[in-house]
């Protein structure tokens, strides 16, 4: 089971953007991921005016390693480790220092 998963919330831990939270945007193999706003970089871009693409300075997200990442714990309002746990009958994932269901609504 995977710890970090789409469409969860994150905090960097390490790099630039230490602190700053995001959602990840996808997994890229088996150990990156795109997160929103987050390691941004400034890209030169050739034009192709046979493809129609224009030229110039892009921003492009670039996927950051899995182990500079933790997922946001909203109760304590910082990152936290993820365990699995079987809950009637189903793996899933919880929060390592408070023990409660990740995505859970309170």
């Amino acid at each position: 089971m995977q710890n970090i998963r789409k469409g969860d919330e994150v905090i960097v831990l390490a790099g630039r953007d230490r602190s700053r939270r995001g959602t990840v945007l996808a997994r890229v193999g088996a150990d990156h991921v795109l997160v929103e706003g987050i390691n941004v970089v400034k890209k030169h871009v050739r034009g192709n005016p046979m493809a129609g693409t224009q030229g110039g300075i892009v921003d492009k997200t670039l996927p950051i390693h899995i182990s500079n990442v933790a997922l946001y714990n909203p109760e304590t309002g910082k990152g936290d480790r993820v365990g699995v746990k079987v809950v009637d009958g189903v793996k899933v994932r919880i929060f390592r220092s408070n023990g409660a269901v990740v995505g859970a609504k309170a």
